[in-house]
Parts: structure tokens; C-alpha cells; sequence
């Protein structure tokens, strides 16, 4: 647009969406805390300060620069601004805006699953949203061989303190992706004060250092123009010197007390402040860069598609507020009469406040040629390919489960290839260790290029990396948080792009407790995967306390979205798999965590059945968390055991009954859908619960042991199922290295122990 006129107008019609936008969002908050019934009293809650920090922002980037195949995730705090702008676009109804942080209403941060309008990726939890667009571009280019639109991540400068942000920025494979974009808003505040020393110098070389374009928008063109002028080098001297404490202050500021406070002390800045009528001075403070739409409009010019690009964009937090750069306005609400002297100064009526544009206004005008060029394509959802219920196979010898993993996904390129073709593993440098070495060798490393392997010809590599495009193994640095980050947006592709995929991310289960909040979140944000963890527990025997795990095991009583197993055997390790597999990319799935052990065991004690019928009904047991592994002529207790402990579990039964009492064993593969199964019985919730029956059948009712490789709370609960006496067995302290049999010992989950509490109970 290089007519002056033209581009003048355009930025007149920018800067009256602008007032609106920031209008609609302030009322938003306003009507939920002010005008809305609360007969709780509870904080409702909202930011109109850090909402119009970044309006300018939003506004330039909707509604002149973005195009249907961006993406964008907007910091949490700025929802507001995103629905006031959905609304504009004719995305949200009217209905909806006197409804923020309402059951059933607009969220409070920004949601892809719960809003009723569009949202490109859900934030709230610091960092993980920020981060989020990283992972999703990875992920649009595994599905679609290349980059389609911008990745935006709109953030907040106290983002930045987030250690998941430099984990992500900092792996090596994130400079290749060009299509990612930062826009930081650049307030200088966080939720409690001024921040004095923001130090974006150093933020901007630590960006610059990982590959990436740094453009810096500190002052608007009003600002720049007077820096021309005899003694702008003073002023703009003064105001890069000032510590932010000082420059907030002068935002509070009358023009009488600016013009005695902005020189401090400089005669250059005093004579060419006082050129200046008291309008343009105080508008001259305010303008900054990220307040400025021609400056802003630069900036995104400037982008280097090449690499990844970061916008330090300097802006005021409550930018046109009356808190406009309060150091306590981070959630400080308007009162009513600040409100109705707002409304006129923005274009706005109180009494008619959430009216759009007049028809036939240029605002009206560019708020429809917006939405129609923002307009996507709906794309026709694709069914992600059937996953085997059974691949035939009965294991013998002795193996662990963690090998299982391995070989069900080498099985899978035989026996069910177009399922084998969606599975993408992404781990943090422990394919080798986790058992997935013969996978990266059958299905290679993608990356976004072909990479030569200079060790192709080298007879001793066993682990071959083969790196390109192609590839179905995902490998980043140890960054647990990165590892989850991916497997999250990995596991949307299906809803994102409508190309589904079955993502499994493995990583050591000491670390997933790590991991967990980044994945959940990906959880709530719609992502499907799964997620292994291994090697766990103290039978890890001589690798010692350090890598244990003790709380592993009730997050699937726990995580919502999310079913757990930690099977015995092999073939329970293959099933539980394979029907998590069957769960992903579609409408109604979810994700699943698998903990899996480096035990080995013989898998002959499994007793798997050779009838095809009582097969499948132990297969259908298994999915859905527990069977009866063995069956006393005359029980005296029940042992309900889970995981590598089985073999225990079953010796201590033997002894038992050779000491006349007999011993039922249960084999327990998921206590969160037992749990369920409990809750379903007792009306909580609804689903099936016929497998409690089958595992603890009130006609074999008997006191209960119950004995896990992890806490032993995990499995307390199944005394409830027919209310009976239990003593539960399990870690409850650091562990320490040894023998398998030292360490048991040592925790109380060794055979000993369960015949100990199993006598105790039936004494």
C-alpha cells in the first residue's frame, strides 16, 4: 500500500477496530465482575490491563497480516482481546460475551476444545502454550512434508522466566523451522510489580545465539520523528537510561508533571518537550513500538521466513486504560464510573455495548474482508487406520515388557501396515535404551532434510540413523518437556489437520512425574497419544534410588483423558498397547500411559489360555484392568497384584496354599479403570463395570493383599470392591541400589512380605 493517502486511511480504519477491540475486551471483564450476579462473592477474575497491552498487537496481526494458514497461540491472559476479535469477525455470538469465566461460557484462558469459538492452541499454563506453535509446526510438516503457514506464538515478557521456553527454543532442530513467530509483549511488568531490570539485551542474544531473527519495535514513529529534532538524541538518551520502574511512573503522569520529571535535568530535552502542546507530548510517552501500526506493519515485512523470528515488541500494560501502567494493574478491574468516561473516549455507548461496526463503515468493511480472507477451507476428516486387536502370538521364555514395546512395533509393519505407517515415537535420546532400536531401524529418524549417515558402512553400528523426511522416529535432547510438547501436537494432527496419527512418545518413568504437566495440558488441549515410561520402579534393583519411581503408578487414577496399564507379561503388554493404539485420532479417543519394566520374567506364569474364546475374554479382561491369574479350590485370601511383582505374588501364593490357606491371585493391569468400574458401580459416574465381577467376584469374596512396584495407595481402593480387610504392599521411601531380591526386601514387596500380610489378615 505505497499511496500516503491510502495507507493513512488504512491506519485510521485500523486504529478504530483497535478502540474497539479494546473496548469489547474491557467490557467483557467488566460485565463478568461488575455488572453479572455473583451471589458467591467469589473473584470472577480477568485482565483489562494485560488485554490491552497487546490489542495493538492483535489487532495489525488479524486484520492486516494474518492468512488462513497461520496459526496463532495467544498468551493467556489476553483472551479477552482474541474473543472481542472473533466477535468482530462474526466468530462468536453476541450471546457469549457476558459470559466469560461462566459455567458453560468463554474460559478463562483461552481453550481449543472448551470456547465456542475458534482457538488455534489452548494456553493458561505458563509457557506450554507459548511453546506449543514449535511443536505444532514439527507436526504440520511430518503430516504435510513441508511448512503451510505461520506458527505465532503471542507472549508475555514474564513468559520468558519459563524454563520450558528455553528448553524448546534451545533444541537444535527448532532454527530450521522458519515458519515459527514470537511476538513478545514487551510491558515490563509481571503480576505482582514493575519488573526494574528487564535485560532484553540479554533475551535477545540469548534468541540470536539459537538461530533465531530478533527484530526489537521499542519506539512508534511519533516517538522516532521527535528524536530528529534538536535534542532528540537527549530524549531518546534519557529514556533508554531510565529504569522501568521510572519510565511506568511518568505514565501516571499529568503534562505539567511530565514536563517536570522527563528531562531529569537535560536542557535539550526540557527546550524540545516544551515545543510541544500537552496531546502530543503525553502521546509522544506512549508511543511505542508495539503500539504503533506502521512500525508494527515493518516488522512483520521484515520476517525471515528462513529461520525461526522473534518480535521484542516494547508496549504499556492497561495501554489506554485509566490503570494505564499502575504497577498494580496486572488484575485490577475498572470501576463502573471509569467505564461509562471510557466508552465515548473508544467509540463506544455503555448502554449499547456490544454493538459492531455501522453496515456499510470502512471498519464494518474491513471486519468482512477479514473474515472472508481468513476464512478456512474445512477439509473432510479422515478414520485413522484399524489397529489389531491381537497379533496371535503366545510368548514363551523370558522377556520384560519394555522389549515387548520394540517388537509389537516391528510386528506392526508386518501385520498391520497402514496402522504402522501413523505410528510416529518421539523420545529424548534413549531409543537405544528403551528398546526401540530395532524400530529406528526399520522406520527411520525424520527430520526436516535428507542427512547423510557416515556410519552406513561402519560394521559395528547396530543402531542405524538414518535421518529424512520419510522417517517415523522423532529424537530431541533430554528435555522431558519438549519430548511431551511434540507427542501433544503429534497427537492433534487428526482434529489440526485432519490427518490422524499414533503418536508414542517413550521416555524413563522416573521422569515422567516431569513430564506430567506439559502433557496433561496437551491432554486438555485435544491432543491423543501415548505415553511409555521405562524402565520403573526400585526393581531396577542396582541402578539405585536415583532412578525409581514411586508416584507413576495412580496417574491413571488420576489424569483425566487418560488410560493407564502397567501389564505383567508380555502379551498383556502387546494388548493394552494395541487397544491404546485403537483409541487415538478419532472423535471420543484419548491417550493412554503405559509403565513398563525391565524385569525379566517367565512368561509361562501368564497361563495365557489356548482356547480362542476364554483367549479373547482374557484379552477383554486385560483392557479392562484386571484378571484372575489363579483360582484356589478354597480361598482364604485374594492377592491382587500388579506389574513386575506378579511373580512374586504368585510364588507367595504356592507357599501359601502348601501351608493350607488358600490364595487367589489377581493380575491388576489398570487400577484407574478399576476405579472407574468401582465409581460406575456405586453410581458416580457412568460406564461398564462388569470386570469387577470377574476379577473379585463377591462369591470369593476374602481379606485382601494388595502389592505394587510403586506407592501403595495406588491399589487400596479394590478393599472397597466387596469391603473387606486389606493390607496393602509398595514403595513408600527412596530406594537404594542391589539385588532384585535385596531391594524387595528392603521395601516389603518381596514374597516374605505378602505371606506375612496375607497370614496376618486370615489370623
Amino acid at each position: 500500500m505505497n499511496d500516503p493517502v491510502a495507507t493513512a486511511t488504512h491506519s485510521g480504519v485500523l486504529e478504530e477496530v483497535e478502540r474497539r477491540v479494546l473496548w469489547l475486551s474491557t467490557a467483557i471483564v467488566h460485565h463478568a465482575n461488575r455488572v453479572r450476579p455473583n451471589p458467591s462473592g467469589l473473584k470472577v477474575g480477568g485482565h483489562q490491563a494485560s488485554s490491552a497491552s497487546i490489542a495493538s498487537i492483535m489487532t495489525a496481526l488479524w486484520f492486516r497480516h494474518l492468512g488462513p494458514q497461520d496459526r496463532v497461540s495467544v498468551k493467556p491472559h489476553a483472551s479477552p482481546v482474541l474473543h472481542a476479535i472473533n466477535y468482530l469477525l462474526g466468530e462468536l455470538d453476541e450471546r457469549y460475551l457476558t459470559t466469560l469465566r461462566e459455567f458453560g461460557g468463554l474460559q478463562s484462558y483461552p481453550s481449543r476444545t472448551k470456547d465456542p469459538d475458534p482457538v488455534d492452541y489452548s494456553t493458561g499454563s505458563v509457557g506450554i502454550g507459548a511453546t506449543a506453535p514449535i511443536w505444532g509446526a514439527v507436526a504440520r510438516r511430518y503430516v504435510e512434508g513441508a511448512p503451510a503457514g505461520r506458527q505465532y506464538s503471542l507472549v508475555g515478557d514474564a513468559e520468558l522466566d519459563e524454563g520450558a521456553v528455553w528448553e524448546a527454543i534451545l533444541d537444535p532442530g527448532v532454527a530450521e523451522l522458519g515458519e515459527i513467530v514470537w511476538i513478545v509483549d514487551l510491558n515490563r511488568q509481571s503480576l505482582d510489580r514493575v519488573v526494574p531490570y528487564l535485560a532484553a539485551h540479554r533475551l535477545k542474544g540469548m534468541f540470536a545465539a539459537a538461530g533465531w531473527q530478533v527484530l526489537t519495535l521499542k519506539y512508534g514513529r511519533l516517538l522516532t520523528e521527535l528524536f530528529d529534532r534538536p535534542g532528540g538524541e537527549d530524549l531518546r538518551a534519557r529514556i533508554d537510561a531510565m529504569p522501568n520502574p521510572e519510565y511506568q511512573r511518568l505514565l501516571r503522569c499529568d503534562a505539567a508533571e511530565l514536563r517536570d520529571r522527563l528531562p531529569g535535568g537535560s536542557e535539550p530535552v526540557a527546550r524540545l518537550i516544551a515545543e510541544l502542546d500537552d496531546a502530543t507530548l503525553l502521546a509522544a510517552l506512549r508511543n511505542l513500538g508495539g503500539h504503533d501500526f506502521g512500525t508494527l506493519a515493518e516488522a512483520f515485512d521484515a520476517i525471515d521466513d528462513t529461520r525461526p523470528t522473534v518480535i521484542f515488541a516494547y508496549t504499556v500494560k492497561g495501554h489506554g486504560l485509566p490503570s494505564e501502567g499502575h504497577p498494580q494493574n496486572h488484575s485490577s478491574l475498572l470501576t463502573a464510573d471509569q467505564i461509562a468516561e471510557l466508552a465515548p473516549r473508544l467509540g463506544a455507548d455503555p448502554d449499547a455495548p456490544w454493538a459492531r461496526f455501522d453496515e456499510g463503515s470502512q471498519a464494518a468493511r474491513l471486519c468482512a474482508e477479514t473474515a472472508a480472507r481468513l476464512r478456512r477451507t474445512p477439509t473432510a476428516p479422515q478414520a485413522p487406520p484399524p489397529v489389531p486387536d491381537d497379533i496371535g502370538r503366545t510368548p514363551k521364555g523370558t522377556a520384560t515388557t519394555q522389549a515387548a514395546l520394540g517388537r509389537l512395533l516391528l510386528d506392526l509393519t508386518r501385520e498391520a501396515p497402514d496402522a504402522a505407517a501413523r505410528v510416529v515415537t518421539v523420545s529424548p535420546d534413549v531409543s537405544s535404551s528403551t528398546n526401540l532400536g530395532g524400530w529406528v531401524n526399520k522406520a527411520g529418524v525424520w527430520s526436516t532434510s535428507e542427512r547423510r549417515d557416515w556410519f552406513a558402512d561402519d560394521g559395528e553400528t547396530i543402531l542405524h540413523w538414518r535421518e529424512g523426511p520419510a522417517g517415523q522416529h522423532i529424537e530431541l535432547g533430554i528435555a522431558e518437556t519438549n519430548l511431551v510438547g511434540l507427542l501433544g501436537e503429534l497427537g492433534a494432527t487428526w482434529s489440526r489437520w485432519n490427518r490422524p496419527l499414533l503418536p508414542i512418545g517413550v521416555l524413563y518413568d522416573p521422569f515422567v512425574a516431569r513430564a506430567l504437566e506439559p502433557w496433561s495440558f496437551g491432554i486438555y488441549a485435544g491432543g491423543q497419544s501415548i505415553l511409555i515410561g521405562t524402565p520403573s520402579g526400585v526393581t531396577l534393583a542396582p541402578e539405585g534410588g536415583a532412578h525409581q519411581s514411586i508416584v507413576t503408578p495412580s496417574i491413571g487414577v488420576e489424569q483425566p483423558g487418560c488410560v493407564a496399564y502397567e501389564p505383567a507379561f508380555v502379551l498383556d503388554t502387546e494388548w493394552t498397547l494395541l487397544a491404546s493404539m485403537a483409541r487415538l485420532g478419532r472423535p471420543g479417543g484419548g491417550s493412554a500411559y503405559l509403565r513398563l519394566s525391565t524385569r525379566p520374567v517367565d512368561q509361562t506364569l501368564a497361563d495365557v489360555p489356548a482356547d480362542p474364546a476364554a483367549r479373547e475374554r482374557r484379552r477383554r479382561q486385560v483392557i479392562a484392568g484386571a484378571y484372575p491369574l489363579r483360582r484356589s479350590a478354597r480361598p482364604a485370601v485374594t492377592i491382587a497384584a500388579m506389574g513386575a511383582l506378579v511373580p512374586e505374588a504368585l510364588a507367595a501364593a504356592d507357599r501359601l496354599e502348601q501351608a493350607g490357606v488358600g490364595a487367589d491371585v489377581v493380575c491388576v493391569t489398570s487400577p484407574g479403570l478399576l476405579f472407574q468400574a468401582l465409581r460406575s458401580r456405586q453410581g458416580q459416574e457412568d460406564g461398564p463395570n462388569w470386570i469387577l465381577d470377574q476379577a473379585f467376584p463377591a462369591s470369593r469374596a476374602t481379606p485382601l493383599v494388595t502389592v505394587l512396584d510403586g506407592h501403595p495407595h495406588t491399589l487400596a481402593f479394590l478393599a472397597g470392591v466387596n469391603n473387606v480387610p486389606c493390607t496393602t504392599l509398595g514403595v513408600t521411601t527412596f530406594g537404594q541400589s542391589g539385588s532384585i531380591e535385596d531391594v524387595h526386601r528392603h521395601h516389603g514387596i518381596d514374597t516374605d512380605s505378602i505371606i506375612r500380610a496375607a497370614l496376618d489378615l486370615h489370623s
